[in-house]
């Protein structure tokens, strides 16, 4: 081996031995792999589920009996029957996020033509589910009211069919979507903080000059944190896709797997070096954690993984395709989801590249001059 890897390596394997002893560092691994992605996945979904609805019925006849046991799961819990001034109570008391409230003589209004108000109450701090519950409690109210009447479904008369497909997701599941997601996240918090945090704990422990006063440049320091803080995100990355999202949720990739790991080591990297950059800006861990989070939190909200690229302002989406985690994000996007190949993301992969290596040329640059100082 050449003298230069053989230095690379043995720095490396110090890195690995320091996390190795490190016990709450394995525990945040742990968690942000296993934990951290499977629970939103499995117990946070975005769509109306298991929704608690009360109906308050004053009508009391076919048509009301028929409304209410409509709403049935796995959207809306069994709708338990509620008088009138109980209503408030029971919002206050957050039982239920939706109230029906079935006025008097309502069959009898639908018989003779007339278009009696149904209220539906929401508790609308609930804001997903308040949403789209209330559309859904809208179309089972007319649904029932068509087919207690004999009326034809509107669709059927209308004179443009519409016939709506999802692809790459056709039952509108949100668990792959939070799953994958969290991972990406992840990979974007330890990243960013691990090399960073190793660099600062060598200044911490006085280290640094240990190291400066053997045969080693500053590049290989620097090289030797990345590769070895990488290696730790490649395994646990590799491990949370298998085991946790494809084994524990039994959900599906799409695409090339090496391909997409290809692009966890560069966008780990990438992010590893800006993590040292900020190493050396933030003397101490508290100030390096103070400049590292706010960086993480835009990262993380304005990549394209929360909210689509596309509906932001022009200026901010040019703004963002300075940052390696919205290449990322449109890369794991397109190869686990879309099943795409590398001829469809080479260019995020090209920009990835040229960001990370932007921010190594900064870092060092900087890890000199901090040095020198």
């Amino acid at each position: 081996m050449p003298p230069a890897l053989e230095t690379l390596w043995r720095l490396g394997l110090k890195e690995l031995r320091s996390v190795r002893y490190d016990g709450v560092l394995i525990l945040l691994i742990v968690y942000s792999f296993t934990y951290a992605v499977y629970m939103p996945a499995k117990n946070a979904p975005t769509g109306v589920k298991d929704a608690a609805i009360a109906v308050v019925d004053e009508d009391h006849s076919a048509l009301s009996r028929r409304i209410c046991s409509a709403f049935l799961p796995p959207y809306f819990q069994p709708p338990r029957a509620l008088e009138l001034p109980d209503i408030e109570p029971a919002f206050n008391q957050s039982r239920f996020i939706f109230v029906v409230d079935l006025p008097p003589r309502l069959e009898a209004d639908v018989l003779r033509g007339r278009t009696p108000t149904v209220q539906v109450l929401v508790d609308a701090t609930a804001m997903t589910q308040a949403g789209l519950g209330a559309g859904y409690i809208e179309q089972i109210v007319n649904r029932e009211v068509r087919t207690f009447l004999h009326l034809p479904d509107p669709a059927e008369l209308a004179p443009v069919r519409l016939v709506t497909r999802a692809k790459f997701n056709p039952n509108l599941d949100a668990a792959p979507f939070s799953a994958v997601m969290q991972l990406v996240n992840n990979v974007t918090l330890l990243a960013l903080f691990l090399a960073g945090a190793a660099l600062i704990r060598e200044r911490e422990h006085g280290t640094i000059e240990h190291l400066l006063a053997m045969p080693v440049t500053p590049n290989q320091i620097m090289l030797s944190k990345i590769w070895a803080s990488g290696a730790v995100i490649l395994v646990c990355a590799a491990a949370s896709l298998f085991l946790v999202v494809e084994g524990a949720l039994g959900l599906s990739v799409a695409g090339s797997v090496p391909l997409f790991f290809a692009g966890v080591a560069l966008y780990a990297g990438s992010l590893m070096a800006l993590g040292i950059f900020l190493g050396t800006v933030g003397r101490t861990m508290p100030q390096f954690s103070l400049i590292a989070l706010p960086c993480f939190i835009i990262m993380n909200l304005l990549s394209g993984g929360q909210t689509p690229l596309e509906s932001m302002p022009l200026l901010l989406q040019r703004l963002m395709q300075l940052s390696p985690s919205t290449h990322f994000v449109a890369i794991a996007q397109a190869l686990l989801y879309r099943g795409a190949g590398f001829g469809l993301v080479w260019r995020e992969y090209a920009a990835m590249t040229a960001i990370g290596v932007a921010f190594f040329a900064a870092s060092s640059w900087r890890f000199r001059r901090t040095l020198v100082a």
